[in-house]
């Protein structure tokens, strides 16, 4: 197998602590969106889609998507479970892990991608070119703001995000909130659930990735 990776890319960030997780030793390449290389080379050929991260196997297939990759990684090394340990605890923590894709991790990316002039006439990822919508920057910020007390209330019932067990739904809202300094947004005084779960989350090996 070899990842296709990029440091500061959050979505590959996501894979990395999954692996880190699973204490697997998986080779990887940098491909250096900051220089904009997924846009010129050979990459295109790995993944269509313009995107890190990839994961290719043995075999030849390229899987693309953080949260595939992730799945199969759990599937073929189940040891530990990190997306549940059996029917209900995995639709949980699938659940769990698309609200904070979809409500944190995508509001923030919607205000950079927005917000941010590097991105000019590159707002969306992948091989089509779109404008940027500066409304669009502004809502992501007000969704994030929305997100973070959304997750106060969450915490303040459960240890973790999906439950008792820590998940990649975990991963996925630890790499959100920190993704999300590229917006200047933080985790507030009066949110402390929150600083609970991320001191303890942040605090993981895996996290250091």
């Amino acid at each position: 197998m070899q990842l296709y990776d990029f440091k500061m890319a959050p979505n590959a960030r996501r894979v990395r602590v999954f692996i880190a997780e699973k204490g697997l030793d998986i080779p990887s390449v940098e491909v250096d969106l900051g220089s904009r290389a997924q846009l010129a080379g050979d990459y295109g050929k790995v993944n269509p889609m313009l995107e890190v991260p990839a994961l290719a196997l043995d075999d030849g297939t390229v899987l693309t998507e953080s949260t595939a990759i992730c799945r199969y990684l759990e599937e073929v090394y189940p040891d530990p479970p990190l997306c549940g340990r059996n029917p209900l605890e995995r639709a949980v923590v699938m659940m769990w892990d698309r609200r904070v894709e979809q409500h944190g991790f995508m509001a923030v990316s919607e205000a950079f991608r927005n917000g941010n002039a590097f991105f000019k006439d590159r707002a969306v990822t992948g091989p089509m070119d779109f404008a940027q919508i500066p409304e669009l920057a502004e809502r992501g910020k007000q969704r994030f703001a929305n997100f973070l007390g959304f997750m106060e209330q969450r915490l303040g019932e459960a240890e973790f995000v999906a439950g008792e067990r820590y998940s990649i739904a975990d991963m996925t809202a630890m790499v959100a909130i920190d993704f999300a300094r590229v917006i200047r947004a933080r985790i507030g005084d009066d949110q402390p659930n929150l600083q609970r779960w991320h001191a303890a989350v942040s605090g993981r090996p895996s996290a250091q990735v």
